[in-house]
């Protein structure tokens, strides 16, 4: 039976509450930091019926001040975080303006950049820093971190430009960090969902979704984060489709190498790059 400290961003609702519950389950005790810190203490309330095993605090993921003070407080609380989940994000928005009567130039609304990649990178920055700190746990890991990107980390939607690049970003972040975080006993993930039903979108899209049989299980999610538990695992995409239930999580692959050289070329780079990850 799994057992540590959990760090979830986005547990009030939707996936980050569940992978908490799930977490829970397996005797992990968890910490929520949520924008909506109402409803992330009402999942806490939840939690804490039988025995006290989660806590939580408001952060806004885009703000590094914020998530480093409410990280601190969860390695306050709990001593040591065995498993991050960098799960809070937004859906697109408006961001470059369409004003063809405007006169001079308006700045693009990087929102969704600075919660869905930016924000990701500081909770990941947060784990890896902490996790250097401790010793492995039972596991034989320091920690492990489980990120939520998107099936719009490998397709791409026209319409949803900067979501797809954060997207894009988070996958690319996992496929190679996460090859090189097995070195120090690190292991880092992304599970890439097609549409399920959280409160990125409206109601009606997802009955329509579901109207189509185009709606993804969230237990699909939740399911692959809870097979990776102290699993070696790293640097790896899981894709879950609407068919969850009859393919399971599918392992997709990066892009091959076009020649020998260009391998080659990307073996010289690593061990050029090696450096920038060690002690000082």
């Amino acid at each position: 039976m799994s057992e540590g400290f959990a760090y979830v961003t986005g547990g009030a609702s939707g996936l980050g509450k569940g992978v908490a519950q799930m977490l829970v389950k397996h005797n992990i005790k968890v910490f929520i930091a949520d924008r909506d810190l109402e409803g992330a203490q009402k999942v806490v309330d939840e939690l804490n019926k039988d025995s006290q095993v989660a806590n939580c605090a408001h952060v806004d993921a885009a703000s590094w001040n914020s998530q480093a003070k409410a990280f601190s407080q969860a390695v306050a609380d709990f001593g040591r975080i065995d498993y991050v989940y960098p799960i809070a994000g937004i859906g697109e928005r408006v961001s470059i303006p369409n004003q063809p009567s405007a006169t001079g130039f308006q700045a693009p609304d990087l929102t969704v950049l600075d919660v869905d990649l930016t924000g990701v990178l500081y909770t990941v920055s947060l784990a890896m820093q902490q996790f250097r700190r401790q010793e492995p746990g039972k596991n034989g890991l320091r920690g492990q971190i489980g990120c939520v990107a998107s099936v719009c980390g490998f397709y791409c939607c026209p319409t949803l430009p900067i979501y797809t690049a954060a997207k894009h970003a988070v996958v690319g972040l996992v496929r190679s960090y996460g090859k090189y975080l097995p070195e120090e006993k690190i292991s880092m993930n992304a599970v890439c969902p097609n549409v399920i039903r959280t409160n990125i979108s409206t109601g009606a899209f997802y009955d329509q979704l579901e109207k189509e049989g185009l709606l993804t299980p969230i237990e699909g999610v939740i399911d692959t984060f809870e097979k990776l538990l102290g699993e070696q695992t790293s640097g790896e995409i899981f894709e879950i489709s609407p068919n969850y239930k009859e393919t399971g999580a599918i392992t997709r692959k990066g892009a091959e190498y076009i020649d020998k050289e260009s391998e080659k070329t990307f073996e010289m780079l690593y061990h050029r790059g090696r450096p920038l990850h060690q002690p000082r």
